[in-house]
């Protein structure tokens, strides 16, 4: 479901806001495989900046978004301020911006849904490509769930190579940001036997080096942790 939200302004009955508000929840709903709820919310005044291309602002708030990879976010929210758009572009189904603008967005992921983020062959695939002793792991029956105190914890069954016997890893961590854009698991605790521990203290030390918001910034982007 997509709905266009509008500010109580006196561009409220205008038509302009109304347009943009829909083509933008719109192109933002068909990235998704489907979706509970999506919200646009233009914000200009007065109207006439539209016709300029500009914008006061730009909201949207997304819920129960399912992404074609069997991806799920329970809740998404970006807020955009000053936006300056080719108007033009609007017209044919994109979204072109005219400067840099700065963007903040807010996810929510439940447990079922880290759970079930790391079961589908999309990431599945993706943990394929991790190296231990020079060989690959292949991921199944991952669990993921976050404890009283706010820890996170992993539990799954990694095949080494091509060994029929996987290893139970299991551990717990908490999460930490390092200059807003490095993501690292601290005070890990590590359960099982010395195989398990070190096969988890494999993990932690890959992806606390993977984890660089910088690595993942597409072309003139940057990201950062608020």
């Amino acid at each position: 479901m997509v709905t266009a939200l509008f500010t109580s302004t006196p561009m409220q009955n205008q038509s302009g806001d109304r347009l943009v508000s829909k083509v933008a929840g719109a192109a933002i709903a068909a990235l998704f495989k489907s979706s509970d709820q999506v919200e646009a919310n233009v914000r200009a005044e007065p109207v006439a900046k539209l016709l300029q291309g500009s914008l006061d602002g730009f909201d949207f708030i997304g819920k129960g978004m399912q992404m074609y990879n069997g991806l799920r976010i329970e809740v998404m929210e970006l807020y955009l301020q000053a936006i300056s758009i080719d108007f033009s572009a609007i017209f044919t189904g994109k979204v072109k911006l005219k400067q840099p603008i700065q963007a903040t967005m807010r996810t929510v992921l439940t447990e079922s849904d880290l759970t079930t983020s790391f079961n589908t062959p999309f990431v599945v695939e993706k943990l394929q490509r991790l190296k231990y002793q020079g060989q690959p792991l292949h991921f199944q029956n991952t669990q993921m769930t976050i404890t009283e105190d706010r820890a996170l914890r992993l539990n799954t069954q990694v095949g080494v190579g091509s060994s029929n016997q996987p290893i139970d890893v299991d551990f717990t961590a908490n999460i930490e940001v390092e200059e807003r854009r490095k993501i690292k698991f601290v005070n890990v605790k590590y359960n099982g036997n010395q195989e398990s521990i070190d096969l988890g203290k494999s993990l932690i030390d890959h992806v606390n080096n993977l984890l660089d918001l910088d690595k993942f910034a597409i072309e003139n982007t940057q990201l950062r942790v608020e």
